[in-house]
């Protein structure tokens, strides 16, 4: 291993007094820029609006580039507010924050050296035959790099960067404060119940040695799947700060765009059935949507599962609701599904009738792929769109309901496998899925 640093390498503020200076700093340059667009508009005779001033696409800007230097939480509740922003955000100002799902910049040398003797001790390198010090990828919470061990084993490992875990608490809180000021939240919502959830999943992500158990259930849950393959832990190599797994070959997801339709929809098939077996059969689901956790195999043509740091498990209750929601509307059945929205949490006794009227028709719409007879076209589908359109007007009648969190994160996995469709340009039965699992 040598000192070379990587060309994008930038060390991660560590320290919470550090991290909270980089959160005053991007707070004072968000401010100034609202003032200043504040005092134009009372100079036209402009209407005011709060969120609008603010949320400008420098801001934004400005906003991705000082989480993607943050990394851990901060980065990590960036990448999710980009993927839900169709109910939060314009949508050109969530363009700039989708930078934040691209590939992060890695530590510098020094640190990773720091972080691996702490771990590993200080003669860590006398166990490798090779270490490769530049990352092969880098990401929110951590960095992954390839090394061979002495005993012949070809692995990746996973470094988490230092300060991430002990930050994790001050970093959403910080979020969050920004988020209220950018006007996001709508009034009345509680947000509490929702970033106490995002705080626990992060410091579970945060535990690699949580992780590897993890990945190992997925591996025991899918022995001898002719569709996926998923690594093997180092179990000798793993600390809460490093993941040690064998290394997975594979292709992004995404290079399947160049395969036959037949090989696109079944690849499409296999990953919308793993997600029902997670839900319904598993108890437990892979909550992040990011396209890098797949990875393609083109010789077996099996799909790689990467990163287990965001499993979560599902509470029965939850599994219970989901299948009463699926259940209404393969069946046709109004009643059932308001009900299993009230449970999941998305109406309420207290919601308003207008409001509750419009969560009913988005519902609706969005279960449209269960009543086509033919297989559903991801890429040809106009339900993005008009989605996003009710989210904001919700948004603008003050929804302010609070969901359970676990039933956010579902949404969010399956929106994740609406975005891969229709990428692949995929046609799938998604009504005779369904009627295998429920």
């Amino acid at each position: 291993m040598t000192d070379k640093a990587d060309d994008r390498s930038s060390a991660v503020p560590k320290g919470r007094l550090s991290r909270l200076g980089r959160f005053g700093r991007l707070a004072a340059g968000t401010a100034g820029e609202a003032l200043s667009n504040t005092v134009q508009a009372l100079a036209k005779g402009e209407r005011l609006d709060a969120s609008r001033l603010i949320l400008t696409p420098s801001n934004a800007k400005r906003m991705a580039d000082e989480l993607a230097h943050l990394r851990g939480a901060a980065m990590k509740m960036g990448q999710m507010l980009s993927m839900d922003s169709g109910d939060l955000l314009p949508p050109e100002l969530s363009d700039v924050l989708a930078r934040l799902r691209e590939s992060a910049r890695p530590m510098p040398p020094h640190q990773l050296k720091r972080v691996l003797t702490q771990n590993w001790g200080p003669n860590w390198l006398s166990r490798f035959e090779r270490f490769e010090p530049r990352p092969m990828a880098a990401a929110s919470i951590g960095q992954v790099h390839r090394a061979k061990t002495k005993d012949g084993r070809d692995l990746a490992i996973k470094v988490q960067y230092p300060g991430v875990r002990d930050s994790i608490d001050s970093d959403v809180d910080n979020l969050a404060s920004l988020i209220a000021l950018s006007g996001l939240a709508p009034k009345g919502l509680d947000l509490k119940p929702i970033l106490q959830e995002v705080k626990r999943q992060l410091k579970d992500e945060a535990d690699y040695a949580r992780e590897g158990e993890k990945m190992s259930q997925f591996r025991d849950w899918l022995a001898g799947s002719d569709s996926f393959a998923t690594p093997e832990l180092a179990a000798d190599l793993t600390t809460a700060n490093v993941l040690a797994m064998s290394y997975l070959p594979g292709d992004p997801i995404e290079t399947l765009t160049d395969a036959l339709p037949s090989e696109r929809n079944r690849v499409m098939a296999e990953l919308a059935n793993l997600t029902l077996r997670e839900v319904f059969e598993f108890g437990a689901i892979q909550s992040d949507p990011n396209f890098a956790n797949y990875r393609y195999q083109p010789d077996t043509g099996r799909v790689g599962l990467l990163d287990f740091g965001a499993v979560q498990d599902i509470p029965d209750t939850i599994q219970s609701a989901g299948q009463r929601l699926l259940h209404a509307g393969l069946s046709g059945d109004p009643a059932g599904r308001e009900q299993a929205l009230t449970a999941l949490g998305y109406l309420s006794d207290e919601t308003p009738p207008d409001q509750r009227a419009l969560v009913l028709e988005l519902t609706e719409l969005a279960l449209t792929p269960l009543f086509s007879a033919e297989p559903y076209d991801f890429d040809a589908s106009a339900l993005v769109e008009p989605l996003r359109e009710g989210g904001f007007r919700l948004r603008a009648m003050g929804y302010a309901q609070t969901p359970e969190p676990m039933a956010v994160f579902i949404q969010r996995k399956v929106a994740g496998l609406y975005l891969l469709g229709a990428k692949l340009d995929a046609r799938l039965d998604i009504r005779a899925l369904l009627e295998r699992h429920i």
